[in-house]
């Protein structure tokens, strides 16, 4: 057997699972939005932007905040698994920070339901230690409780890349710093995080197009309006049959993740020429 044939069918089942679970669904989407009964045009992209504006901007804030916040407490959490000097913290900032990675996000949306609400856990333990009193309880089931659903279940994911890439630095140019009298921030900050920018851009690049999808998380700790993106596609689709409007919403959030993707590229080419 030929030697390309042999790669050629070694590649194929591949090909088919890329063909058949995400080139068909995405080719199908975008005919669909901008299908308008038996014509083509931008109406599903009008009716989106007239009903759902604050929610694409609410959606785009929210995951921009919450990509951000990651990306300081990634670098924090390598930080210190690096230049930590108390092996015992160390050791178990190491066990504990990887948790979260093994927890689904519906999971979570159900986990923080409890936790962040009025009377729940977070509250109750305030209250006990006296932090608080029963009537300044309040809930975060909202907006709050998004970004701390994400942050909470994205940093362990850009830690461990980031992490990895901080061990993986000479140890002589942090030692050199150390002896000129660098602090443990400033060797951090000028040293190994520029070092490290490419793998911490791609992990923070790789959260936010995953929270742009997740549906379980907006559905299930923010009940109110405006919300994510997500909910409006399911809602379009549950309520009215409305495939048209949802395959927009899905184009919309389509390209604000491609946005972020082309800012990443831009970024790697532009240092590599």
């Amino acid at each position: 057997m030929p030697k390309h044939l042999l790669g050629l069918l070694l590649v194929l089942p591949a090909l088919a699972v890329i063909l058949l679970l995400f080139v068909v669904p995405l080719a199908t989407s975008l005919v669909g939005a901008f299908k308008v009964e038996d014509r083509f045009g931008f109406g599903n992209f009008a009716k989106s932007f007239e009903l759902y504006t604050s929610d694409i901007v609410f959606t785009v804030v929210i995951v921009s905040l919450s990509t951000a916040i990651i990306g300081i407490l990634s670098v924090a959490i390598g930080g210190y698994l690096v230049l930590g000097e108390n092996p015992r913290a160390v050791a178990i900032l190491r066990w504990l920070y990887r948790w979260p990675l093994f927890i689904p996000f519906i999971v979570v949306g159900q986990i923080l339901r409890t936790f962040l609400a009025k009377n729940g856990l977070m509250n109750n333990v305030l209250i006990e230690v006296g932090l608080i009193t029963p009537l300044q309880a309040v809930s975060f089931l909202d907006w709050r409780g998004i970004v701390i659903a994400f942050v909470w279940k994205q940093t362990p994911f850009v830690a461990l890349l980031v992490s990895g890439a901080m061990a993986s630095v000479d140890r002589s140019t942090i030692e050199a710093a150390r002896n000129l009298g660098a602090s443990r921030l400033r060797i951090l900050v000028e040293i190994i995080v520029p070092q490290v920018a490419t793998t911490l851009m791609v992990g923070l690049v790789l959260s936010f197009v995953t929270m742009m999808s997740v549906l379980s998380v907006p559905l299930m700790i923010n009940a109110q309006s405006p919300t994510m993106i997500t909910a409006d596609i399911a809602f379009r689709i549950n309520a009215y049959g409305d495939y048209g409007v949802a395959n927009a919403l899905g184009l919309i959030s389509l390209v604000a993740s491609a946005c972020v993707g082309w800012f990443y590229l831009r970024q790697t080419l532009r240092e590599r020429s």
